[in-house]
C-alpha cells in the first residue's frame, strides 16, 4: 500500500499512515528529506516526524528509511534521541545503505544559490535537499553505507570535497570546508548510526514474499 499526496502537503497523509502502520509489517519512507514529514498524535503524545517512518510507534513494525530518501545524519540522530527520551524505542529503525547523505556543503550551496538568484529565489528550506539530489544524479553522492568503512569514507570524501571547495572558493568566494573536520563529524555519525544501516531491498522483497503488508509512506 502506498500513501502519497496529490496536493501540496498537509492532506492528512500522516494520520492515514499512522492508522495503517499498526497493521503493517514494514513501513518504508521512500522519498524526500527532512524538509517534509508528518505530524502524529497518539497515546505517546504529539510528534513531528521528519525522517523516521510513522510506524516507529509499533514495536512489531520494521521502519525503513529507503534509498530514495536523502538523510541529514544530525537531524536523524536528533529525531531518534527525541523519540527515545519520550519513551519510543528506535531499535526497529533501518537505514538503507544506499540512502544519500546531506553534507555540510549541500546546505552551504542551498543558501548561496538562493542568494545568487536574488529576487528570483525559489524559496527553498535551505536544508540542502536540492543540492544533494543533484549530487545523487551526478554520482557525487556520499551514501549511508560509506559511513561503515572509515578508510573508504575518507577516500570518497577527499575526492568530492576537493571539487566542492573549488566551487565554494572560486565561484562563491567563501572559505573552503575542512576535510578533517567534516570527516571526523561524519565518523561520529557513522558510529551512532552503524547498527541501523543495512541493505534493505532484500528485507522488503522477503516481506512481500511472505505476504506481509508493506506500507510506502510518502511525505
Amino acid at each position: 500500500i502506498a500513501v502519497i499526496g496529490a496536493q501540496w502537503g498537509d492532506e492528512g497523509k500522516g494520520g492515514v499512515v499512522d492508522m495503517l502502520a499498526e497493521k503493517a509489517r514494514v513501513v518504508v519512507r521512500f522519498s524526500g528529506g527532512d524538509n517534509a514529514g508528518h505530524t502524529i498524535v497518539n497515546p505517546f503524545g504529539k510528534f513531528a516526524l521528519r525522517l523516521v517512518p510513522s510506524g516507529i510507534f509499533y514495536p512489531q513494525t520494521v521502519c525503513i528509511i529507503g534509498n530514495g530518501v536523502v538523510v541529514n545524519p544530525a537531524v536523524l540522530i536528533e529525531e531518534m534521541d527525541s523519540l527515545n527520551q519520550r519513551g519510543v524505542a528506535t531499535d526497529n529503525l533501518v537505514i538503507s545503505d544506499r540512502a544519500n547523505l546531506i553534507m555540510p556543503y549541500h546546505i552551504l550551496f542551498d543558501g548561496l544559490e538562493e542568494e545568487l538568484r536574488g529576487g528570483k529565489a525559489i524559496g527553498t528550506t535551505r536544508r540542502g535537499i536540492g543540492p544533494v539530489f543533484a549530487d545523487k544524479v551526478a554520482r557525487y553522492g556520499i551514501r549511508a553505507g560509506d559511513l561503515l568503512d572509515k578508510a573508504a569514507l575518507m577516500e570518497r570524501l577527499r575526492a568530492v570535497l576537493d571539487y566542492k571547495n573549488i566551487i565554494l572558493t572560486k565561484v562563491y568566494g567563501v572559505s573552503p570546508l575542512s576535510l578533517e573536520e567534516v570527516y571526523r563529524q561524519y565518523c561520529r555519525y557513522g558510529e551512532r548510526l552503524a547498527p541501523h544501516i543495512r541493505e534493505t531491498t532484500l528485507m522488503i522483497e522477503e516481506a512481500l514474499n511472505r505476504g506481509e503488508l508493506v506500507l510506502l509512506e510518502g511525505a
